[in-house]
């Protein structure tokens, strides 16, 4: 213990003695007790005169006495929040706020998503297995032309498509005003839904004789001319056919067209019979025209019924039935899939129905209600699984195969078709398949590639390890095809429909962009934070792509809808820490956990020029005064930092460290203990944490100190109690605060014992530094509560007990710790300098026993703790004492029942005098 004794007072008992047997490891040392029991005894009658030695003595008994004032008080101020802005200040941080921002950011970047193998060389394709898919063909748009879409994918159309629900609405509504404003997501189908659309209507329409009857129209052209080609008949259309148009509405400058335009086209297709649907993609450009009279949504099709179908076309395909096996899905089908629509969709199938009964037959009564929806009604087709008509279909076929095996039949050898189904479906629910895929659901090129991987792990051509690695791979795909490109439009001419925009609109091109980067770092954050990072984030990536132009950005077309449906977003009803409190929130998070990592492993790897404007972003958030975004940003901070981190650290880490506001050195001390958790990167972070402590300036040892105690920075426990001993211990105790407060972090760490014996050494240590550590950490041991410094999720004994003092929490969790968690409390209460510091802790303790409502609350802890910390006589009158001045404390007067009940925790009948019997009953 410290070499202070505690001075008695006419208020309180005096100190009790000190007494080897209380404490072996630190025993209390009990100087400079005798003086001042001499100082504070009653004068004497025949007490002689005084004279001028007594003079010098009182003399120096004042100045021992203002001295131990002075030490009182610089320990009093080495309790302060270390992390609160300005020196003084008294507003509590938000701790227990950041340390659960932080560790939700990093369960949803805890994937380890760089498992996908992509040939640097050539990015544009991914090879797993006998598997090679070309993601150049996954950007949109990219293969629309001006031309007839082929029979045979027509064909496919018709026999393969699956229908989203609504489809019959969107039908009859083409019907009915011969155009159809189409809007949906990239990706989910939407163009393959107006394929189907338009070979439906124009096969019974006027021009059902036409084999060219279907056609897609230059987007460059425009609604416009397009309805000027209907009108005029140019171009040799024949009547009664089907126009697919998607304008190219995300180009800078590019205006949608309007209520007249849409008329014009409308009336020119009634004139000639036809049909036309024009696709667009949700968002502010596009949200007028969806709110017109031709406008609809398209849903996405259903993402089991979409494997279902892929799957059983893959294994019927491989099955050796030369009928039904042909086509592009066969053996001189290169990848095996089917053309691929206007939307980046591909479908199985290559023109041959090779599902027999399990797609709808278009050539049934046009007029049928097929909406039916995923409970099977409308056509009634659809079994439980979501497909139509499986059941008969996988009788016929397992019938039929299961005399001969298939072709690349699985490892039991059993070709069997339906038992072949039944391991699909067994696969496809595999929870180590599940987390890989990391989707919640899949877009039709998605199912697509899964169905593919699962069919080849069944037959025998894809490893386990490659199905889970392709698995991985789609969200890495979905990554790749959101960022390719996204600013190549900037260098494209202006259209020429005679219309001049007003700006270049960068801020519109790059604000989905920016929505999705600002997802991935925050998700799980409220929506609104969510949002204005991803403005913040607009305006960096416009000024650095244009900085010779003021970005622009409307303030009242926001679509949030929009937003999450572009960047497969979901939101969610949550709460959100506000001052201490926790109230209800909007909050947001990708569709799929594999999204946030795969986005900023795109980010970050395969696009530089994009580092400068996220890195001045980060730093932005680093700033933001709310732990929901700036922990998430730090977290996310680290990820970057782990795939480059010389960049990462160059940028990020050295220049917050060296900050003067505390919140941006916890931005970076949390960035490189995201790095440390990496196995590649720990050597690399210790060697930094090491060098700072030893020779860094004092913002670099306060963000060594604070990187510490997440306990993951130094080589083990007793070399991380060393380091931040030097830390709190040099230039006077500089950074004493920082330290202490880390040293109570790693009492949450299955490494507890040893932190608590380190406390004990450091209380007996001959310098004062080393003991005002121990004595600093004890009492915020005691003030600090769990939900503060724990990692730990709800559900644990610490995590259960998140509002408990940490003292108290590890005395009711941890019986085995309860001695030399009292032992080290009895030491500050018994120092001079720490006493009231640490009575009034002990007091905070007291109180925290049942709540305002009378409910229980830490009464379980402190039933642990009192009665070894009150085992002698005189640790009983102190806690006499104190729970008299707290009764009559006039602002917050104890309830005698409650003083009387605390008594009792503490003390056992057998020991209780008369006296305070009549006290506390």
């Amino acid at each position: 213990m410290a070499d202070e004794a505690v001075a008695a007072r006419p208020a309180e008992p005096a100190a009790p003695k000190a007494k080897e047997a209380r404490s072996p490891e630190a025993p209390p040392r009990g100087g400079g007790r005798g003086d001042d029991r001499a100082k504070d005894a009653p004068e004497r009658p025949d007490a002689p005169e005084p004279t001028d030695t007594s003079d010098s003595a009182d003399d120096e008994a004042g100045e021992r006495e203002k001295e131990r004032e002075r030490a009182a008080d610089r320990f009093k101020d080495r309790t302060r929040d270390p992390l609160t802005e300005e020196e003084g200040e008294e507003g509590p941080t938000d701790a227990a706020a950041a340390a659960r921002a932080r560790r939700e950011g990093q369960k949803l970047l805890s994937s380890n998503r760089d498992l996908i193998g992509f040939d640097r060389s050539d990015i544009g394709q991914v090879h797993i297995g006998d598997i090679n898919v070309r993601l150049d063909a996954l950007r949109s748009g990219l293969l629309m032309r001006d031309g007839p879409v082929p029979a045979e994918e027509l064909l496919r159309i018709r026999r393969t498509h699956i229908e989203p629900d609504g489809y019959v609405r969107l039908r009859r509504a083409l019907e009915a005003r011969r155009l159809l404003v189409l809007g949906g997501a990239p990706g989910t189908g939407r163009a393959s839904t107006a394929l189907a659309l338009l070979e439906e209507v124009t096969r019974v329409g006027e021009g059902r004789e036409n084999s060219e009857r279907v056609r897609r129209a230059d987007p460059a052209r425009g609604v416009r001319e397009l309805a000027t080609q209907v009108a005029g008949g140019t171009g040799g259309h024949p009547r009664g056919t089907g126009y697919l148009l998607e304008p190219a509405l995300d180009r800078p400058g590019t205006l949608p067209p309007d209520g007249m335009d849409l008329d014009q086209l409308a009336s020119a297709l009634a004139e000639q019979g036809s049909y036309a649907v024009v696709v667009v993609s949700v968002g502010s450009a596009a949200n007028p025209l969806l709110a017109g009279r031709y406008g609809a949504i398209c849903p996405p099709a259903p993402t089991r019924e979409l494997v279902a179908v892929r799957l059983r076309q893959r294994l019927e395909e491989e099955h050796g039935d030369p009928v039904r096996g042909g086509g592009a899905g066969g053996p001189g089908g290169g990848d095996g899939r089917g053309p691929r629509d206007g939307d980046g969709s591909r479908d199985a199938g290559g023109g041959r129905d090779r599902n027999g009964g399990a797609h709808r037959d278009r050539g049934r009564d046009e007029h049928a209600d097929r909406d039916g929806g995923p409970d099977g009604g409308g056509d009634g087709r659809r079994d439980g699984d979501g497909g139509r008509g499986r059941d008969g279909r996988a009788g016929r076929d397992g019938g039929r195969s299961g005399d001969r095996p298939g072709r690349g039949a699985g490892p039991d050898g059993d070709g069997s078709l339906s038992l072949l189904l039944e391991r699909a479906a067994e696969l496809r629910e595999d929870p180590e398949v599940t987390e890989a895929v990391g989707l919640d659901d899949l877009r039709p090129a998605e199912a697509e590639l899964f169905a593919s991987l699962l069919a080849g792990h069944l037959r025998g051509t894809v490893s386990r390890a490659e199905l889970l690695s392709g698995c991985r791979g789609l969200a890495a795909v979905q990554a790749y095809e959101w960022f390719a490109g996204v600013d190549r439009a900037l260098a494209a001419p202006p259209p020429g429909d005679g219309r001049t925009p007003v700006r270049s609109g960068t801020a519109a091109l790059f604000h989905p962009v920016a929505f999705r980067i600002a997802l991935a770092v925050l998700g799980g954050a409220s929506h609104s934070a969510v949002s204005a990072a991803a403005h913040l984030l607009t305006w960096e990536l416009s000024v650095q792509s244009d900085p010779d132009s003021t970005p622009a950005r409307p303030l009242f077309c926001d679509d949030p809808e929009a937003d999450l449906a572009l960047s497969r977003a979901r939101p969610a009803d949550g709460v959100v820490d506000v001052a201490g409190s926790e109230v209800t929130g909007r909050l947001i998070f990708y569709r799929g956990s594999a999204l946030p990592a795969a986005v900023l492993a795109e980010l970050w790897d395969r696009h530089f020029p994009v580092r400068a404007p996220v890195v001045r972003w980060l730093r932005l958030l680093a700033d933001d005064p709310r732990p929901q975004v700036s922990m998430r940003a730090a977290v996310a901070a680290g990820e970057l930092s782990v795939r480059d981190f010389e960049h990462g650290y160059a940028e990020l880490i050295r220049p917050l460290a060296e900050a003067p506001t505390p919140r941006r050195r916890v931005f970076a001390a949390t960035a490189l203990d995201q790095a440390a958790g990496h196995a590649s990167h720990r050597r690399a972070v210790r060697k930094v944490v090491d060098n700072w402590s030893l020779h860094g300036t004092p913002a670099q040892r306060w963000t060594a100190a604070m990187a510490l105690g997440y306990g993951r920075c130094a080589d083990s426990m007793d070399d991380t109690l060393d380091t931040l001993a030097e830390i709190g211990v040099r230039d006077d105790g500089e950074q004493l605060a920082v330290a202490s407060l880390n040293v109570v972090r790693l009492l949450t760490l299955p490494e507890c014992a040893t932190v608590l014996r380190r406390l004990a050494a450091w209380t007996g240590h001959r310098r004062e530094e080393y003991q005002d550590l121990a004595l600093v950490s004890i009492v915020r041991l005691a003030l600090t509560d769990v939900d503060e410094v724990l990692d730990d999720e709800p559900g644990t004994p610490l995590g259960d007990r998140g509002d408990w003092p940490l003292l108290l929490a590890l005395a009711a969790t941890r019986p085995e710790l309860t001695g030399k968690l009292a032992d080290l409390f009895w030491t500050a209460l018994n120092t001079a300098r720490s006493r009231d510091v640490a009575l009034d802790a002990l007091e905070t303790l007291l109180r925290s026993a049942s709540r305002k409502d009378g409910r229980a609350w830490t009464r379980e802890g402190l039933a642990a703790l009192l009665p070894a910390l009150t085992a002698e006589e005189q640790d009983r009158r102190r806690l006499d004492w104190l729970l008299r001045r707290m009764m009559r404390d006039q602002d917050r007067p104890l309830a005698e029942e409650r003083a009387r009940a605390l008594w009792r925790l503490a003390v056992p009948a057998r020991q209780r005098r008369s006296e305070e019997e009549e006290s506390h009953g």
